[in-house]
């Protein structure tokens, strides 16, 4: 593959991954903003309830889309699992941090705490999650089938 082909693949990949992120970013606002504004919880568990359904959807997205992975769907998902057993932790006790502490306004700290997974994410998904599996599910090889001089 030429440097061209591949810097338009990459390209193309980032793209997606931010197109799957932003949906996966409604589902967590909108989670956690019904949460926050009906329950009268603490930023917290609006946080993680919201983060969780963002990541479950995320990862599958971005497994069968972005990364067109075939990899073993438990040991990529246990992969993700260590990622968010330490992005969680930290993001969770900043974010009610400065929301109860410091009280900076709850949305702006959820908006900063999803800008900081969108980059961590992918660099640890396509670097280390799925970087020896890249382009090996179904929808890469029919691509790949299809494509003259490949």
């Amino acid at each position: 593959m030429n440097k061209n082909r591949a810097r338009n693949k990459e390209l193309l990949r980032s793209l997606k991954f931010l197109l799957f992120s932003i949906s996966a970013g409604i589902i967590e606002i909108a989670v956690f903003t019904i949460l926050n504004e009906l329950t009268g919880w603490s930023y917290w568990p609006c946080y993680l309830i919201g983060l969780v359904l963002s990541v479950l959807w995320n990862f599958t997205l971005n497994r069968r889309y972005t990364f067109q992975s075939a990899s073993n769907v438990p040991v990529a998902m246990v992969k993700v699992f260590v990622f968010y057993c330490v992005f969680t932790p930290l993001s969770t006790v900043l974010g009610n941090f400065l929301a109860e502490e410091l009280l900076w306004n709850e949305y702006l700290v959820t908006v900063l705490n999803m800008a900081a997974n969108f980059i961590l994410e992918f660099l640890y998904d396509r670097f280390f999650v799925f970087r020896d599996s890249i382009d090996t599910n179904d929808l890469a090889r029919k691509k790949a089938e299809g494509m003259p001089g490949k």
